[in-house]
């Protein structure tokens, strides 16, 4: 036990880290790896421990005295026995139960009273066959991801180690002119292909994209690649052109304009997830080529839908790309069990530190609604709070008057609501890109911007993922996605590749003070003070002495 530090560790899991206190920053690195940040106010941080986080962080390498002993060593008090034993109990959970393959044949074994108990429930009872030979119980055919949901839920995450299937041969090689992985990179890709399917996390900027490449030059084969939308497959596209020895015919899309298949496919999720009659329009596309490796870019954005796909795809390797497994609709659960747990993580300020990412400083502007919008957005419902308080014409004003003092800078107004960023392009006579803007219009956009033909566009939140411009410098957001963290943390990671003059990035947020956007502020910055950031507050008219 550590007499003076900086956490307190309560019977109900939580974790407390006084900010105040000299070791918190490494308190908070250290407890990030198992443990989920909760709330965030200025002196006190709240961490919850959880099974699903434990789980992760054994899947990611981490040992169960490694975990206690971060505790003790934080701890200002003698660690609860509650807390160790549950945390104790949540690591003798892995590895109880397995899932092999003999033959044509996939068994569930392990731990015969826990088989036992497992298969007499009554989700499972349906996915087990009869029981096999050797020990163990015979599943179902294409039981296989659904199985390792239910287990999941049951408290015993299943180790799979059935293997996979071979995809079609592709010879692929990386690049090595001017050009290699960086360290973390390269143990990102030795611990996915030793494992064999799971979730790397990076934060945005740092090279993910390259990570992907780097497990297809290993393995070899042919590979599916799913993506948030086209501008992200061109980006692929582009990345792999040019890091690896991939060619134009080795290349194709599948997306709603054009339908290529070849043996590295780059697919849209809206694509993969359209339906005709209640059935997948694309599902063909699964059996169009013989896959070695589906890649999931932006795991934590997967549609729903696509579990269903990806509990089918169980003999494929499968390989998410995230920078946060946050996901705000719950289903942290189904990408453990069907993309895989976290194989490798690397902290957003570890990077920082070794000069792989640029130096953020962020900034929280509050504006205050004048008396008579204040009156009105107090009649105003609920559902209709929102919007109007984070779109106020009173942001504009700041905008130009950021605009003005960080000129010379790349910037990018960034927003949620269309009409806002309607009004705000005008205003700054400054182009707009949305999810309208025409493919060939919108490249040329960025390509201005990333050339210096451009300092400054106004982006909808189809900028927030997969847009390559490590000339952004600087991000002003002035509406979001409601409270949403992942949101937060891809609009950062815009503006954080590294700068060859080694300056800092800025990233300004408007919120609207004393209304539901300043609450919601506060949760969209949970995932970023959990990886180290600090928001300085600030009002708007003391801008200028800032």
């Amino acid at each position: 036990m550590v007499e003076t530090g900086a956490a307190i560790v309560q019977s109900d899991k939580t974790v407390l880290i006084e900010l105040q206190h000299p070791d918190s920053d490494d308190a908070r690195h250290d407890i990030a790896v198992f443990a989920e940040l909760e709330r965030a106010p200025e002196h006190v941080h709240t961490y919850r421990i959880t099974r699903l986080a434990l789980w992760n962080a054994e899947a990611a390498g981490h040992t169960l005295d490694e975990v206690l002993g971060i505790l003790e060593r934080h701890s200002r008090f003698p660690l609860p026995e509650n807390v160790r034993a549950d945390i104790t109990d949540a690591f003798s959970r892995c590895g109880r139960l397995d899932i092999t393959r003999d033959g044509d044949d996939l068994v569930l074994s392990g731990d015969s009273a826990i088989v036992d108990q497992v298969i007499s429930t009554k989700k499972v009872a349906p996915m087990i066959s009869v029981p096999h030979p050797g020990g163990g119980f015979v599943i179902e055919p294409l039981s296989r991801g659904k199985l390792k949901q239910e287990l999941l839920s049951l408290g015993w995450p299943a180790t799979d180690h059935a293997g996979y299937t071979e995809g079609a041969p592709l010879d692929v090689d990386l690049e090595s002119q001017g050009f290699s992985l960086r360290d973390y990179q390269i143990q990102a890709v030795e611990r996915f292909v030793r494992q064999g399917s799971g979730v790397v996390c990076l934060p945005c900027g740092a090279g993910k994209t390259l990570v992907g490449a780097g497990v297809m030059a290993e393995l070899d084969q042919a590979t599916l690649i799913l993506v948030t939308n086209t501008l992200s497959a061109h980006q692929w596209r582009r990345e792999l052109l040019e890091r690896t020895s991939l060619t134009e015919d080795d290349i194709g899309e599948y997306s709603g304009s054009v339908k290529e298949v070849k043996p590295v496919t780059i697919a849209t999720y809206s694509i993969v997830t359209a339906k005709r009659q209640g059935e997948f329009r694309h599902i063909g596309l699964l059996d169009d080529q013989q896959w070695g490796l589906v890649i999931y870019d932006e795991v934590h954005l997967l549609p729903a839908p696509v579990f269903q796909l990806s509990a089918e795809l169980q003999a494929t390797r499968r390989l998410g790309l995230t920078a946060t497994l946050i996901r705000e609709d719950g289903r942290e659960g189904d990408v453990f069990s069907l993309i895989g747990p976290k194989r490798y993580d690397a902290a957003w300020k570890d990077l920082e530190v070794s000069g792989y990412l640029a130096p953020a400083e962020c900034i929280e502007v509050r504006v205050e609604l004048s008396d008579h919008d204040r009156l009105h957005y107090a009649t105003l419902p609920d559902a209709e709070r929102y919007r109007f308080a984070s779109s106020t014409e009173l942001k504009d004003d700041v905008v130009e008057r950021l605009i003005t003092a960080n000129e010379g800078e790349r910037i990018l107004v960034m927003g949620m609501y269309l009409d806002q960023l309607e009004r705000v392009s005008r205003r700054l006579g400054v182009p707009l890109i949305t999810g309208e803007t025409p493919m060939a219009e919108r490249e040329e956009l960025l390509r201005e911007f990333r050339e210096g033909e451009r300092e400054c566009l106004v982006v909808s939140k189809v900028a927030n993922f997969s847009i390559d411009l490590p000339e952004a410098s600087v991000a002003i957001q002035i509406s979001g996605t409601f409270g949403s963290r992942q949101e937060e943390a891809q609009r950062l990671g815009r503006i954080v590749r590294p700068k060859a003059d080694g300056r800092q990035a800025r990233f300004y947020s408007l919120v609207t003070r004393d209304t539901v956007d300043q609450d919601y502020a506060l949760n969209r910055q949970r995932f970023l003070t959990e990886q180290g950031y600090g928001y300085t507050i600030v009002r708007a008219g003391e801008l200028d002495s800032h």
